[in-house]
């Protein structure tokens, strides 16, 4: 193998199964070290992994040891793309989702290969590019698919429905989260491989509700008070662990509230989310409080909502 990453050259040094497992525990790490703190505050560690990742690749593999190492370096540059995204930097974090789906294919996991296609379609779901997210997370069904499974295909069907509601359509949106909880109910028993695990039920419940959410912003804000239930178990089930995760399905739910002019309420749970997105080394967390902001705007002259939106300034300077 070459130090690029190529096949051409098997000269280096002679790699083995304990080489790939310190590497999955590092890779397993540093996605700690993502959900609970941001991108941001691992960005450079991964990027330092990956060096010396790649020059595994570089080394002297036997043929049973090969696709564990493809996957392994695969899945790193899947959580580079990842760090990449939350940091605010989507061109090269596309560029790293690009490399980690070539290595998800040459080592044959397709269900890796779906989680690739599930995080690219995220990014471009975050800048609103609806249509490439969709054809994203259609590809990363026939993935899930061929792996033959349902956890993959359940976050990618609950993905669908998120995109689906950003362009309105409330028939699509809902049936793609009804297959989404049947999947991920067939699911419910197998082992999940690392880089899905993160979708259990309060990632579920999350989904639903952001779904919701979503709805209640472009259709009509009884789709919010639908979802209230499942953000609010979401967020009892996030610990300090998912920290990220909750401060967006805190902003979520301040943002729902607040769409209903329940401001009591969206202040009181606006300030979590506001101060943890603060504190997260995330810009996309930050990102979010866009939605809550101009959820509060509808009722300026409210002195709750404008002591949200005096809030997210302080942050993110998202009022101007």
């Amino acid at each position: 193998m070459t130090g690029s990453g190529g096949r051409d050259d098997r000269s280096g040094a002679r790699v083995g199964l304990a080489d790939v497992r310190r590497l999955e525990d590092a890779v397993a790490r540093l996605r700690a070290q993502d959900y609970r703190y941001g991108g941001g505050a691992c960005s450079e560690a991964v990027a330092a992994q990956l060096s010396s990742a790649v020059e595994l690749l570089g080394g002297t593999v036997r043929a049973a040891v090969l696709a564990r190492l493809s996957t392994a370096v695969a899945d790193l540059y899947n959580l580079a793309g990842w760090t990449r995204f939350d940091e605010g930097r989507p061109g090269a974090a596309l560029d790293a989702f690009a490399r980690a789906l070539e290595l998800a294919v040459e080592a044959g996991n397709h269900d890796l290969q779906a989680n690739v296609r599930y995080r690219t379609g995220r990014l471009h779901l975050h800048y609103d590019a609806v249509d490439p997210a969709l054809a994203e997370f259609a590809r990363g069904r026939e993935a899930a698919l061929r792996a033959r499974s349902g956890l993959a295909s359940a976050i990618l069907s609950a993905n669908q429905a998120w995109a689906h509601a950003k362009k309105a359509d409330v028939v699509t949106a809902l049936a793609c989260l009804r297959r989404a909880r049947a999947e991920f109910a067939d699911a419910e028993g197998a082992e999940p491989s690392p880089w899905a695990a993160f979708f259990g039920p309060t990632d579920l419940a999350a989904m639903i509700g952001t779904v919701h959410a979503e709805l209640a912003q472009v259709v009509d804000v009884r789709y919010g008070r639908d979802g209230i239930p499942a953000l609010v178990a979401a967020v009892a089930g996030y610990g300090a662990d998912m920290t990220r995760s909750r401060s967006l399905t805190v902003i979520w739910l301040a943002t729902v509230h607040a769409l209903g002019g329940d401001l009591d309420v969206a202040a009181e749970v606006g300030r979590e989310g506001i101060e943890l997105a603060g504190a997260l080394r995330s810009p996309r967390t930050r990102d979010r409080l866009r939605t809550l902001s101009a959820a509060a705007r509808r009722y300026r002259r409210d002195p709750r909502a404008r002591e949200i939106i005096e809030r997210i300034e302080m942050v993110g300077h998202y009022g101007q």
